[in-house]
């Protein structure tokens, strides 16, 4: 997952990604196949500082997100404060003849989510090459930026101080909702585990011992019959397809958290060194400091709508009595980095508080030696009068 840069100028596409004549698919088999399910591909983009998510409603007439289902009956649930804006589209073609479903999310904190969406039917070892193929040899994220760019043309009005650069994060999510025999996790970590270890990392090899003990040790179940195996870039989900809906939304806003915290290290890396550059280049000399006000004042606004908007994303989702909703999440974002990329703002905030206290001080003690200087020169001339005899008007 490495940082995208994306030209300004797009290239002129079709409004929709080309559909094809169906052919027959590699992934085709019988209804008794050992495994049922679906693989979904997340790409997502950092946009724009804030998507208006009511204007974007009136552009495109679409719904907002469902409240996801959830593990048990008690009152407890998991709740966006800001449900994303989700537009369905044309499904999308691979040369492969592989048919996905498309669907595109708006987060109001400044994200777009494009989400494929492909149903599988086969055994293990189909399972495996496919996580592989789409992995390492496909490229989803063209696919993405393609559908991205056409979307906002129409999106613009919605959209508050749009970046340039974007930003992606891509992920992988492998549900599989039947198994023949309908085994436990238990049982299905016993005697599929190295395939399963496999197919989170996209790998057709075989793995070490260390290595399938290190994957399959971030898993979490909440009943026998239910599994979550999370990765950094990919997942492996056992479970029904309402069941599994929440862990896939969540593991959806970890990675658009993550997407947030690295945009937020990147700008405030930027800003940081502009201040190191514009205080090694003059600006800690008495008679420069007085810019040092101007200086102090912008890395103050950065350092507000940081914290502001981190705030925003930490808050995006809330987590009511649902312990097992929030147990998954923090795996899902420990997984992907955002504690790491979290607290690397957070310490660059700390950083840039000090230098701004650092900078008013300076531009103080500037003022309070010009003002000390003027008074100086006021009595010298005082004196100048007075050793002459008279004294100025």
């Amino acid at each position: 997952m490495e940082r995208e840069t994306i030209p300004a100028i797009a290239q002129e596409l079709a409004l929709e990604p080309t559909i094809q004549a169906p052919k027959v698919s590699p992934l085709s088999a019988p209804m008794d196949a050992a495994l049922q399910g679906a693989v979904l591909v997340l790409i997502q983009f950092d946009i724009c500082e804030e998507i208006r998510l009511d204007e974007l409603r009136r552009i495109f007439g679409v719904r907002t997100v469902q409240a996801p289902s959830f593990k048990h009956p008690t009152p407890g649930y998991v709740r966006y404060e800001r449900p994303p804006v989700v537009e369905t589209i044309e499904p999308l073609v691979l040369e492969s003849g592989e048919r996905l479903d498309a669907q595109v999310k708006y987060y109001d904190y400044g994200v777009l989510s494009v989400v494929f969406e492909l149903p599988f039917s086969g055994d293990w070892d189909t399972l495996v090459r496919l996580s592989s193929r789409w992995v390492w040899d496909t490229d989803f994220t063209s696919f993405a930026t393609k559908i991205a760019r056409q979307k906002l043309e129409r999106a613009a009005p919605a959209l508050v101080k749009p970046y340039d650069e974007w930003l992606h994060e891509d992920y992988f999510i492998f549900h599989v909702r039947d198994v023949v025999g309908n085994p436990s996790a238990a049982d299905l970590l016993a005697l599929e585990g190295q395939r399963i270890a496999q197919v989170v990392r996209g790998e057709t090899a075989l793995l070490s011992e260390g290595e399938r003990q290190e994957i399959l040790q971030s898993r979490i179940s909440y009943y026998p019959n239910d599994l979550a195996v999370i990765g950094w870039n990919g997942a492996f989900i056992y479970d029904s397809a309402s069941g599994a809906e929440t862990a896939i939304q969540l593991l959806e806003y970890a990675n658009s958290q993550l997407l947030e915290f690295r945009h937020y290290d990147d700008l405030l890396t930027r800003q940081l060194a502009g201040v190191y550059d514009f205080l090694e280049h003059g600006g800690t000399s008495v008679w420069t400091r007085w810019r040092t006000a101007r200086a102090a004042s912008k890395l103050h606004t950065v350092l507000l709508d940081v914290t502001e908007l981190t705030e925003r994303v930490d808050n995006a989702i809330k987590f009511l009595s649902d312990m097992f909703s929030a147990r998954l999440y923090k795996l899902a974002a420990a997984k992907v980095g955002v504690p790491d990329y979290k607290d690397l703002v957070n310490q660059k905030l700390h950083t840039a508080e000090d230098l701004y206290r650092f900078m008013v001080d300076q531009f103080h003690q500037s003022r309070a030696f010009i003002l000390e200087l003027m008074v100086v020169i006021i009595l010298i001339i005082d004196l100048v009068y007075l050793f002459k005899g008279y004294k100025p008007i």
